[in-house]
């Protein structure tokens, strides 16, 4: 099944961002500065116990954990900003998932961030909507709208607590009858309600019969997904990532303690070997090298990440890092 892509994740984020732009942060996000996405962040993550997957999006960001102490050393992180900002106003198409997982929180997009957005699509096909017994295709608005997707994930999860084989569906009528649904031992054979005393009952249970099918194959959507998780890795392989077989790491063939699951977010990464004629900022004065200290001095990298051999976050190289490192 096709999985939800980045750009699916952009067009939400910004659609969202139209909504909320008229909401009770509008002195932020009407006309979106950087300065002003600067402290609306900092007044987010200041009044609120944010989960660790917003706490993740601010470090690999911004360089630096969110601490309240650290005001001053937040406020400089203010060019970090100016990939949000052209993306609010519809200047740039962004390409740091970290700056739109960023500008996510500042819309409160609930579906955040990408790695767990790119997933929805596994959903897509029976989602019960509770919209007058109607079932919907539209993943992302159920969830948008019942709280974050890890809660989501775990109410689902939850249902599979019942007891095998019957599940027991009780509607109230105006009369004060309940009807019962067995769904139990032969695969889509629904039966009729037990002794309907009233008529249009048998009606109303074939609906309630339909919604727990849909329960039960959404259910088994998420229990075969966890159970058997996407199995490409990736390696790094000197200067570069390589998607590889899994089973490398687990039959331990080759180069294998370096192998991890395919991170999208990194596999484009690349060490680079620079010199005097690298550019390394771009016509705005944005870095656009990275890099990460090393024992053996720094190495340069071409997009935002985290170093594969020592797990150090990049950081934008600077004219002090080039001055004393590449300049000699």
């Amino acid at each position: 099944m096709q999985k939800n892509t980045f750009e699916d994740y952009k067009l939400a984020v910004k659609k969202k961002y139209e909504i909320e732009k008229n909401g009770s942060h509008h002195v932020y996000l009407e006309n979106p500065t950087r300065a002003k996405l600067r402290n609306l962040c900092w007044e987010l993550f200041q009044q609120q116990n944010r989960n660790q997957d917003d706490l993740n999006v601010f470090s690999s960001l911004l360089g630096l954990p969110f601490d309240v102490n650290r005001k001053n050393k937040f406020d400089e992180q203010i060019d970090k900003f100016r990939p949000i900002d052209s993306f609010f106003k519809g200047e740039t198409d962004p390409t740091n998932v970290d700056a739109v997982n960023m500008a996510a929180i500042l819309v409160d997009f609930s579906g955040r961030p990408f790695n767990k957005f790119r997933i929805l699509s596994l959903y897509q096909d029976e989602i019960l909507v509770d919209n007058g017994s109607e079932l919907s295709n539209s993943p992302k608005e159920e969830i948008d709208s019942s709280g974050d997707l890890e809660t989501f994930i775990k109410e689902k999860e939850n249902e599979q607590g019942k007891e095998k084989g019957v599940v027991e569906v009780i509607h109230s009528t105006p009369q004060g009858i309940s009807s019962f649904v067995d769904v139990g031992k032969k695969p889509g054979k629904i039966e009729e309600p037990i002794e309907p005393t009233k008529p249009g009952i048998s009606q109303i249970s074939k609906k309630y019969a339909i919604m727990v099918a849909s329960i039960f194959l959404f259910v088994g959507f998420v229990v075969v997904f966890f159970a058997f998780p996407n199995k490409d890795c990736m390696q790094w392989s000197g200067d570069h990532y390589e998607i590889v077989d899994c089973e490398l790491k687990i039959e331990g063939i080759g180069k294998s303690n370096n192998i991890e699951i395919l991170d999208p977010t990194l596999v484009n990464l690349k060490k680079l070997k620079v010199c005097d004629t690298t550019t390394y900022f771009d016509k705005n004065g944005v870095a656009i090298i990275w890099y990460a200290k090393t024992a053996n001095g720094v190495d340069f990298f071409n997009v935002h990440g985290r170093h594969p051999e020592n797990n150090s976050p990049l950081r934008p190289v600077t004219h002090y890092i080039l001055n004393k490192y590449v300049k000699k």
